[in-house]
């Protein structure tokens, strides 16, 4: 009996916490919208002002133009930040259907061409061509796969490989998604997940954070590995039916 009323507690005080999270990530999410809604109004008055400065001439004007694109550069990373931040706060519903894994990784490698050819990165491809059905929200797994590309993209600055594969594991599709870069050091690795940590001067640190919460949110895991000198592997695993779950 008395068993039964401690779990019954730790039931409650675990509901009691989930209730404070979502009521704090309310709050910072509406006022992460008051933010935005006057940042996007400097953003276009400070476009209006670089017409109007485009148009005069003088040694002032290069100084003004430049301190309009320096203030220009500042907003748009804010708004950056802010879009970061709000996919990470809003708790979102998943909208699950089933879908082709290979396909959806497709459509993000089709996103992310252009610019990691630029960089001299050649990717590379190998698909479980008999994988099943997936039952996930495409838009967020797409998000989450992208995230962990571009963090790949920016440590391979002098070009390399990024393999992405898939693979069946019992009741899970597994995606590994492997760059050549500089590798994760030892004493940060098991930071790399945790919110507002980034190594970057320009880093928000919500992008692998925001990353791990879609995955588990989907009942699955990701896990990294990694060696200096060689590179990066970030493993997915992803239930085949979130129902039996």
């Amino acid at each position: 009996m008395r068993r039964i009323i401690d779990k019954t507690k730790e039931l409650e005080k675990r509901a009691m916490h989930s209730e404070r999270l979502a009521f704090v990530g309310t709050l910072a999410g509406g006022l992460a919208h008051e933010i935005k809604n006057p940042l996007s109004t400097l953003n276009i008055n400070l476009q209006l002002l670089m017409e109007d400065v485009q148009g005069m001439t003088g040694g002032n004007s290069k100084k003004a133009f430049a301190k309009i694109q320096a203030l220009q550069k500042e907003t748009q990373r804010l708004e950056e930040i802010l879009n970061d931040f709000l996919r990470f706060a809003k708790g979102q519903k998943l909208e699950l259907k089933d879908h082709d894994i290979n396909e959806v990784l497709d459509e993000v490698v089709d996103f992310v061409t252009p610019e990691i050819k630029q960089k001299k990165i050649l990717i590379l491809k190998s698909y479980d061509a008999d994988l099943p059905p997936c039952r996930i929200d495409s838009n967020l797994i797409k998000q989450a796969i992208l995230n962990i590309i571009i963090n790949a993209e920016q440590v391979m600055e002098n070009g390399g490989e990024l393999m992405i594969r898939t693979s069946r594991n019992k009741k899970f599709i597994q995606i590994d998604i492997t760059d050549t870069g500089a590798g994760i050091p030892k004493n940060i690795i098991d930071k790399i997940f945790q919110v507002y940590f980034s190594t970057k001067k320009t880093g928000t640190g919500l992008g692998l954070p925001t990353t791990k919460r879609i995955i588990e949110e989907h009942k699955g895991t990701i896990t990294v590995q990694s060696e200096e000198g060689k590179g990066t592997n970030f493993s997915i695993k992803l239930p085949v039916d979130l129902r039996i779950y």
